[in-house]
């Protein structure tokens, strides 16, 4: 009898040991859950610059690793752009302006705007002759070849322009040679890229879309419709994280523009400081809303309406893109 106790007395510390194996391993279980980190590869729509400080922010943050993701920024090249590796399930999410969004979506790639950071219109026409682009009709105006002008030739057909489109790829070359009597800019971008070269620009030879009826959202954030109800969570995360990054360079410039620039170095672009400075200061400008007068992060259903009226009276859409169809619920 006291054989049998001893032997079971033995057995208690080996028990107790496996126990605490178990728990270990329980806990382990539990932490890689909690910690399982989603992997996003997110593409903007052009190549490293201010224009994506919110979301280089949210990545050297740790903001994104935080909410649980594993996110990989991955810029478009001229021969694959954004939008083809969203088709080729390259990337998962990207940045498009609304005109362009409801471009795509009118041809049948369903899109869901998870987080809406451009309030204004940034697109500005700028003359070479110092006089009003709106007197320049028939005249040779220079157009992105990668996209981003649905609003402009809506406005120009609207106004009769007749204008002549030139296609340049990513900078004023065109311009300042003097191949072109007008180019499209952004005012975050080619505007300030026109400044620099030394040329003469002044109010009355630039054209700006957000004061003539024509203040259409830009930059949002977006994913495809089926990635979205497979991944609703992650999406929302992403969003979350995101709109906290773009929050964090609103309230710390400087020390968003060092991120931009180590992301403009790594990316061996030719720019400047002063450029990426002036480019997140209007930016952030543009992200305030002129009526509310604050940061809203969120797509306006009367802006949707302008946009889809406007592209359907110039033929630019086939059907009308609602609101309904692009925002996520």
């Amino acid at each position: 009898m006291l054989y049998l106790i001893t032997r079971k007395r033995s057995k208690i510390p080996y028990i107790r040991a496996i126990n605490r194996i178990c728990l270990a391993l329980l806990l382990l279980v539990t932490w890689h859950q909690a910690n399982a980190q989603e992997k996003i590869i997110f593409t903007p729509q052009w190549t490293a610059q201010a224009q994506f400080a919110g979301y280089y922010v949210a990545q050297e943050k740790g903001f994104y690793k935080e909410a649980g993701l594993s996110v990989e920024i991955v810029h478009p090249s001229l021969t694959q752009p954004a939008m083809n590796r969203i088709q080729n399930n390259e990337s998962h999410a990207t940045t498009l302006q609304l005109c362009q969004a409801m471009e795509i979506v009118d041809g049948g790639i369903e899109l869901v705007n998870i987080l809406q950071t451009s309030m204004n219109n940034a697109m500005v026409i700028v003359s070479r002759r110092g006089v009003d682009p709106l007197t320049q009709k028939g005249e040779r105006i220079g157009i992105w070849s990668a996209g981003f002008g649905q609003l402009a030739i809506c406005m120009s057909k609207k106004e009769h322009l007749d204008y002549k489109w030139i296609p340049f790829a990513s900078n004023v070359n065109l311009f300042v040679a003097g191949a072109i009597d007008a180019t499209l800019a952004m005012s975050y971008n080619e505007y300030y890229q026109l400044v620099q070269t030394g040329l003469p620009v002044n109010e009355k030879s630039v054209y700006r879309f957000c004061d003539h009826g024509y203040n259409v959202q830009e930059d949002g954030l977006y994913v495809t419709r089926e990635y979205y109800n497979k991944h609703r969570a992650e999406a929302k995360k992403f969003a979350q994280a995101s709109r906290k990054g773009w929050e964090w360079a609103a309230a710390h410039p400087e020390e968003t523009l060092d991120i931009v620039m180590k992301y403009v170095q790594e990316s061996h672009l030719i720019t400047n400081r002063v450029l990426q400075k002036l480019m997140l200061e209007e930016v952030l400008r543009l992200q305030v809303d002129r009526e509310s007068g604050k940061r809203e992060f969120r797509l306006r259903p009367d802006m949707v309406k302008r946009a889809s009226d406007l592209m359907l009276e110039c033929k630019m859409l086939k059907h009308q893109v609602t609101y309904d169809q692009l925002i996520a619920k």
